[in-house]
């Protein structure tokens, strides 16, 4: 298996995993989609990373994306891609899929020390927030790097097909 494909885990391995983590490190939480990688993924994970020793990615499931309400279309790549392509990622160290609307159950699960979104959330309304804070931890809202969303990219691909 390759190191990236180690990466990803099924919510039990998971669990493991992160059980024999907390005797040391510091567990960062984050979730989203993450369809099309772009610049500002990447520093948002990285700066989620810098909060912590270990970065867990809860990656919605297409059937999960799918009712985020960002298009019949969306996710434009399949969980399996979209999993890879994160795992390549430095920062992240374990990425665990999910079918539900939110992560709440993997927070629950894995019990992160820190909780982090993208500055489009507020504290309160980043699920799992009041679960982290309940056991100790940190929650926190991260910048965006303006001019950067897949949202944006689909757009600009879109057009370009149309000016042809």
């Amino acid at each position: 298996m390759s190191k990236s494909k180690e990466k990803i885990q099924s919510l039990d391995e998971a669990i493991k995993l992160v059980s024999h983590w907390a005797q040391t490190e510091k567990i960062v939480f984050t979730n989203g989609v993450f369809d099309l990688i772009h610049p500002g993924h990447v520093l948002y994970l990285e700066e989620a990373k810098s909060l912590g020793t270990k970065l867990i990615v809860g990656l919605n499931s297409d059937i999960s994306a799918k009712t985020l309400g960002k298009g019949a279309h969306r996710p434009i790549n399949p969980l399996e891609a979209r999993a890879i392509v994160l795992a390549g990622l430095q920062s992240v160290d374990l990425i665990v899929s999910f079918n539900d609307e939110t992560p709440l159950e993997l927070i629950e699960n894995l019990r992160p020390n820190v909780l982090v979104k993208g500055g489009d959330y507020t504290l309160e309304q980043i699920i799992g927030s009041s679960e982290v804070l309940d056991n100790g931890g940190k929650v926190h809202s991260l910048s965006f790097l303006k001019g950067y969303s897949t949202t944006a990219i689909e757009q600009r691909i879109l057009k370009a097909g149309l000016d042809q």
